[in-house]
């Protein structure tokens, strides 16, 4: 049988990009994808919810009601974990992340606030319920500071290096 991509049969590489070149891939990642699958722990078990996303660097940034499900299991326990991914055609298109840290709900007055709010692109929803750009929304902000990735990428086969691979900040 013919393989469309015979690089990826047999045993994954083990070789690990450097630092410089593992951040630039999540980058991109992060930069063209904006979904995720966050998942946070609460009084009744893991919690998995579906969540919009912008990021600053290696900050992931998003909005929720202050009453929901996942803000009150944040506000009783910050350890987090997010799942980003690109859309999967086969395995030579598998890509993604598992972003693991703490989150920091910042009301308004929070000194961190302002600097995360400006990558926070909330025009195109304000508006689409209705609301005038002239009032933005003063809700809580949590922004995701990891403290590891694992990021998987299998075009990285192709190139000798293991599809698989752990990023920590420096």
């Amino acid at each position: 049988m013919a393989l469309t991509n015979p690089w990826l049969s047999g045993p994954a590489p083990t070789q690990k990009l450097d630092h410089e070149r593992l951040s630039e891939r999540i980058l991109n990642l992060l930069s063209s994808q904006n979904m995720c699958v966050l998942a946070t722990v609460g009084p009744d078990g893991p919690l998995a919810t579906p969540v919009r996303f912008y990021h600053l660097d290696f900050a992931i940034i998003f909005t929720a009601s202050a009453r929901s499900p996942k803000m009150r299991n944040l506000a009783a326990d910050p350890r987090i974990s997010l799942g980003v991914f690109a859309p999967l055609v086969g395995q030579a298109s598998s890509r993604g992340a598992q972003i693991f840290g703490t989150a920091d709900i910042l009301d308004p007055a929070a000194e961190d606030f302002e600097h995360y709010w400006q990558a926070y692109r909330w025009q195109s929803d304000h508006v689409e319920r209705g609301n005038s750009l002239d009032d933005p929304p003063l809700g809580p902000l949590v922004v995701v500071h990891p403290t590891r990735i694992v990021y998987t990428e299998h075009w990285l086969r192709r190139q000798g290096y293991a599809p698989r691979q752990h990023w920590r900040p420096c």
